[in-house]
């Protein structure tokens, strides 16, 4: 079940800890994805709060929020590019998006896989997409006091699983928010300090969500069998309709009527 876009954006910008959350996954998705120019970047569920690096470069920036979820204008300030949509039937064209990120809207679904199809279709050949979702061993997801306590946690292996189902090639896969699910002010000055030490620990610690990337590989189709290579063909049918030559006369034989 989708959370509603209020609560997601109080959390994201109203709450310390909110923010301490956006500024680490943010972080890392830049960190894989450095902005770069002419790309259309796309994000689904509740995304738009780290898709802002973008929007200076990007061609195109959409924030896709699902209608169980509801939808918010965004970025303040500026023109809207936020929409409201079917979360199996998005308005993009196919192929028409270069980088896609999901973040609360694949574990709330309570259609996974028709999402997944989604995803896979308006990627362009080559496009990136990352999965977002809260980590089943981490602490984030035990507490329903933050967006990540809610849908359905993943293991890495669940949801590398589900990504290889849907035809999506993996990547590379890192994990962030490895400070506590804390409001303690010694906690939220920690937290940077916290996410570097937990990115050089690797899986010895567990961190509260799990990002995925994927690409989509569209291979170029082949010819049906080998193409046979006669050097020297047989010639069946050579000289059929040609006149065939007169035989010779002797002395004395008389020429045929």
């Amino acid at each position: 079940m989708h959370l509603d876009v209020l609560d997601l954006r109080n959390f994201y910008y109203r709450t310390p800890l909110g923010r301490v959350a956006q500024r680490a996954i943010r972080d890392q998705v830049v960190a894989m994805w450095p902005p770069a120019a002419g790309q259309t970047v796309a994000g689904f569920g509740f995304a738009v709060p780290l898709l802002r690096p973008y929007l200076p470069q990007a061609r195109r920036v959409i924030g896709l929020m699902p209608a169980p979820q509801g939808v918010m204008p965004w970025p303040a300030g500026m023109e809207n590019v936020s929409l409201l949509c079917e979360e199996t039937a998005w308005p993009v064209s196919t192929g028409f998006v270069d980088r896609l990120v999901l973040m609360h809207g694949l574990e709330t679904s309570e259609q996974p896989s028709a999402v997944l199809a989604e995803c896979q279709r308006v990627l362009g050949p080559g496009g990136k997409a990352l999965f977002i979702v809260p980590n089943r061993s981490g602490l984030w997801a035990r507490r329903d006091g933050t967006p990540f306590g809610y849908g359905r946690p993943y293991s890495l292996r669940q949801l590398e699983s589900q990504l290889k189902l849907h035809g999506f090639t993996l990547e590379r896969h890192v994990a962030a928010l490895y400070a506590p699910p804390s409001s303690q002010r010694f906690w939220m000055r920690s937290s940077q300090l916290l996410e570097r030490m937990g990115r050089s620990c690797g899986p010895w610690i567990a961190g509260g969500v799990l990002m995925v990337e994927v690409s989509k590989q569209v291979y170029a189709p082949t010819r049906g069998g080998l193409g046979a290579v006669v050097r020297r063909p047989l010639k069946v049918l050579e000289g059929v309709g040609q006149p065939a030559p007169e035989p010779a006369l002797g002395r004395g034989a008389n020429p045929p009527l």
